[in-house]
């Protein structure tokens, strides 16, 4: 009986023609990008770890690890590495929370693509438009900024503001300043005689009503007086007097207080006058502090305690759309036999997006979240064009302070490289977690 033939081994190919040509040539064509990757990303890399250990002078004075402990010890650059602590605590977290609810809502609403887009548009915007967009929201004045509009439009609707802020009585006059921004007579009043209560401090254009004063009519059965502005137009008059050309100061709120309580209240008539009840008689007047408050100037959004939290609203308003789209993309992987099991199994709505939905999307969210965190830690133009002069050190963070003190005044390249050098380092631990991260979902 013949023996079985033995098959003939086969030849592996090279790895040069599994590749489909020759290793030379593989070599050749990423050349071009191996060359851009060495100019435009190791070359700096580089230079700024050897110019960071020279002084300022260039390569002149090697100060060795120095500029590195000018970083940690300057006050500017301190706060600038808390200011980015607080970034890349806040600022991640806050814009994954929000994509992940618009990502889910965008399941639950009619218009989805429509409201997808409304979202997403931001990005769209590039950071130096978007800045500018914030400076003018964040304005102070609000006729200008649209978030103190808005909060002015609200505290003036559960609190008056003032007719008359800034208006005070004559410094020889019987009002007398009583506390807490009011004004009361040092003289007690008396039926039959009128009392005079002028007010300085207003230009004659400001008052609403431009109604001239009257002087109050003697009555026998009441209290009388006038409120006005004691300043005659063009000058002359007399004061503590009702002058022909005076404005009334109408809507006045006058209180009768006698043994420190209100016995009776009145508010001045369109001419100014006002009438109490007899029972008056005896007390001083006074005018609360709601007549002459200042009227109610909204927030300080670029102040020095809050332009930092109000730079990272503007940051999630920009980024909020990016994270909805990823997280919106890993939500359609999700099963969704998983989903209608726990409902059938009783659990609510609630239960289900927090013990499904997000436990099956935490990949996609600690992508997102480190995305965004290296991203942060290099945030600079949001700060540079939204932060006024008068606060932006304030709101300092790493790479704004890396400008100021490479070109920004400071003109120290060498703390200016450290602090590039240190942003390098605080960026590499997110960047080897994705690599790590990427190979294992490889293997897979």
């Amino acid at each position: 009986m013949a023996a079985p033939a033995v098959p003939a081994p086969v030849a592996r190919p090279s790895r040069g023609r599994v590749l489909g040509t020759r290793p030379w040539a593989a070599v050749v064509f990423l050349l071009p990008a191996l060359v851009l990757l060495g100019a435009l990303v190791l070359y700096p890399i580089l230079w700024s770890l050897v110019r960071s250990l020279y002084g300022i002078d260039d390569f002149k004075h090697f100060v060795g690890l120095g500029n590195y402990g000018d970083v940690f010890t300057t006050d500017a650059t301190l706060t600038a590495l808390k200011n980015n602590v607080i970034w890349v605590v806040v600022a991640p977290t806050v814009t994954t929370a929000l994509g992940l609810i618009f990502a889910v809502l965008t399941e639950r609403i009619r218009w989805a693509t429509a409201f997808k887009l409304v979202i997403f548009m931001p990005m769209a915007i590039s950071m130096l438009a978007a800045g500018i967009i914030f400076r003018l929201v964040y304005d102070h004045s609000p006729d200008k900024g649209v978030a103190n509009a808005v909060v002015v439009g609200v505290h003036d609707t559960f609190a008056k503001a003032s007719a008359y802020p800034g208006a005070r009585p004559r410094a020889d006059g019987d009002l007398k300043a009583s506390g807490g921004g009011s004004f009361t007579t040092t003289g007690t009043v008396a039926v039959g005689t009128p009392a005079a209560l002028p007010l300085v401090g207003l230009p004659p254009a400001s008052v609403a009503s431009q109604v001239p004063a009257s002087a109050a009519t003697p009555a026998g059965d009441a209290v009388t007086g006038t409120v006005w502005l004691d300043f005659a137009p063009g000058g002359g008059g007399k004061p503590g007097r009702v002058d022909p050309g005076e404005k009334a100061l109408s809507g006045i709120r006058i209180e009768a207080v006698k043994d420190g309580r209100v016995v009776a209240k009145a508010t001045s008539a369109k001419d100014g006058t006002f009438t109490l009840p007899a029972s008056a008689a005896g007390a001083r007047l006074r005018l609360p502090a709601a007549n002459f408050t200042a009227q109610y100037a909204g927030i300080d959004w670029l102040g020095p305690s809050l332009v930092t939290p109000a730079i990272i609203g503007a940051y999630i308003w920009m980024w909020a759309g990016f994270a909805m789209v990823l997280i919106a993309a890993g939500l359609t992987a999700v099963p969704r036999e998983l989903l209608e099991a726990a409902r059938v199994d009783g659990a609510n709505e609630w239960q289900v997006f927090r013990r499904i939905t997000v436990p099956l999307l935490a990949p996609v969210l600690i992508v997102v979240l480190v995305t965004l965190a290296i991203n942060v830690l290099k945030v600079f133009d949001l700060v540079y064009i939204i932060a006024p002069g008068s606060t932006q050190q304030d709101a300092n963070v790493l790479a704004l302070q890396l400008y100021l003190s490479s070109f920004g005044g400071g003109g120290n390249q060498g703390v200016g490289s450290a602090i590039g050098v240190l942003l390098l380092l605080l960026v590499l631990p997110a960047m080897l977690f994705n690599i790590r991260r990427f190979r294992r979902e490889n293997r897979r």
